[in-house]
């Protein structure tokens, strides 16, 4: 069955479009040049004495030279012959409204200790990833106008992105070829996805897919680590220590509003998505999922399913995963207001397997248990109660995003729910 919709929903995803076109034009209203390095200029480094978020001095791994190379970025509308050839059909690429860079992404990153924050609220949603434990928080208010952060975590050089579009959260390893890559915001979309490129050789990137589409490094990939989207409160109460993206990004927009209000609308339709194939209609294009992949293979938990159970189990590559879910994080594209959107939750997705034996979990009232032992655990995968208390299960890579994106790029997908496959 096809997804229909009602004249209500038509009107509400012309309007959500309009709005998506308005949030886009007002991000790129600082727009530099696309040789120049993106946003975030280097602040001065203080210790934060007195009342106030304090700063912490972090390590920063230099990028590699620029290269004399043609760039996929100005060149995709009429490929070159000595380039590597595409990946992907490059008409299917569109312009999202600002030029490169017109949307800056942050290059010298400065970070609040999470105790000392006192401008998000517990349910502010934060892009979260921890690297050999380092764990870091990216709120949302900051991601939706910049995109992307280049950032050093772990001693491991990372692009942290965010497309508002698909609300799609990615950490990828900027290392390539012996290179460390700077990735900027190109201005196009694919499947109405970020695409990002290396400031490097110019390459274009599907911040989706963590590959190359077009340009010199055509044949590279990119190493994926996992993150979430998780509240303020959740994240800081597992990591006391932790550090988290200030404000203080050397330029100027209006943290804390979504420029995207409403888009999250389940009825309503993508902005400028002209997918290779047509949405599966077994959900909205707008439905949120949780998806996997490993190797071809590729599932997706619905969220409103994986919010009911709490936990769902299932099987990817024949190896068997679970999906948690908590309560405790704001929709970034719902309110204007972005920390008081609707409380959408946070997912983390486990190999339940520890040691030799694989472990069976359900959720009662957000609080998740594993049958064997009774030990709880949190949405980052430790046990913080009973007889396996400090405990990590072996975390997967996942995305959380809307249907038509997860589609777009797995056709095939399964699709897991509480009942079974």
């Amino acid at each position: 069955m096809r997804r229909t919709s009602s004249t209500r929903q038509k009107a509400a995803g012309r309007f959500v479009v309009g709005v998506a076109v308005a949030g886009l034009l007002a991000a790129a209203c600082g727009s530099v040049d696309a040789d120049e390095p993106g946003g975030g200029a280097s602040l001065p480094i203080t210790s934060g004495g007195g009342a106030g978020p304090v700063v912490v001095e972090v390590e920063r791994t230099e990028p590699s030279p620029r290269e004399d190379t043609r760039p996929g970025l100005t060149t995709f509308s009429d490929p070159l012959p000595e380039l590597p050839e595409p990946t992907i059909d490059l008409s299917q690429l569109r312009s999202g409204g600002p030029p490169p860079d017109g949307i800056l992404s942050i290059s010298n990153p400065v970070f609040h200790t999470a105790s000392s924050v006192d401008y998000l609220t517990p349910t502010s949603p934060v892009l979260a990833v921890e690297i050999n434990g380092d764990a870091r928080a990216y709120p949302i208010d900051v991601m939706v106008w910049h995109e992307i952060v280049n950032d050093t975590v772990g001693d491991v050089p990372v692009a942290v992105q965010y497309c508002p579009l698909c609300n799609s959260a990615t950490v990828v390893d900027r290392r390539v070829e012996g290179r460390v890559l700077e990735f900027g915001v190109s201005g196009l979309l694919y499947n109405s996805s970020l695409v990002m490129y290396d400031r490097q050789t110019r390459t274009l990137w599907s911040h989706f897919a963590s590959r190359p589409l077009y340009g010199a490094l055509g044949e590279a990939e990119l190493v994926d680590y996992p993150s979430t989207i998780v509240g303020f409160e959740e994240w800081r109460d597992a990591y006391p220590d932790g550090l988290v993206l200030s404000r203080d990004t050397g330029v100027d927009r209006p943290y804390g509003t979504n420029p995207y209000p409403g888009y999250d609308d389940v009825g309503a339709d993508p902005f400028l998505f002209e997918g290779e194939v047509e949405v599966d209609g077994r959900y909205t294009a707008m439905t949120r999922m949780v998806g996997i992949t490993s190797g071809a293979a590729a599932t997706a938990f619905p969220l409103l399913e994986l919010r009911a159970a709490g936990a769902i189990e299932t099987q990817l590559a024949g190896e068997p995963v679970v999906a948690f879910w908590v309560p405790g994080s704001a929709s970034a594209l719902d309110a204007s207001d972005l920390s008081g959107g609707v409380d959408v939750g946070a997912t983390g997705v486990f190999s339940p397997v520890v040691g030799d034996e694989t472990l069976t979990f359900s959720a009662i009232d957000g609080v998740i248990t594993d049958a064997e032992t009774g030990s709880t655990w949190n949405i980052f995968g430790k046990a913080i109660d009973g007889e396996l208390a400090g405990t990590h299960l072996d975390q997967v890579v996942h995305v959380d995003t809307f249907w038509f994106a997860w589609n777009a790029f797995h056709p095939d997908s399964s699709v897991a729910s509480a009942a079974g496959d």
